[in-house]
């Protein structure tokens, strides 16, 4: 069975999903971009800052139920520059620590509300 999770410090889903979705052990999280859970907007700022608030609204996710990034299992990053790498892996740094999730980071063409990161990650407890 599979239970919606709703954050009341992430962002509200700008679309037709859920935050997150616990099945048993997992959690799926949305992919979150750097929008601000009060105002709902886009965090202006360089990848470093967005980076930073997207894993701060991921964080908030997990928190829903009962999880941290120590739960992260794999993660996906989508970049709209991979220019960014290095910017979007510094911040990442401080947020895992090991063993370090898998993960993937994709260059796509754009983001919702014109983000430049968006990172979506699986979880387990």
């Amino acid at each position: 069975m599979k239970t919606a999770i709703v954050a009341p410090d992430a962002p509200s889903a700008v679309g037709p999903y859920s935050q997150g979705i616990a099945v048993g052990d997992l959690v799926f999280c949305a992919g979150q971009i750097p929008l601000d859970p009060v105002s709902g907007a886009l965090v202006e700022g360089d990848a470093a800052v967005q980076t930073r608030r997207v894993l701060e609204n991921v964080k908030a996710v997990l928190a829903g139920n009962r999880m941290t990034t120590a739960n992260v299992v794999k993660a996906t990053v989508f970049l709209t520059d991979l220019g960014d790498f290095a910017a979007m892996n510094g911040v990442y740094a401080e947020y895992f620590t090991e063993p370090f999730p898998a993960r993937s980071t994709i260059q796509v063409a754009g983001l919702p509300k014109g983000a430049n990161v968006e990172i979506e990650v699986i979880a387990a407890r």
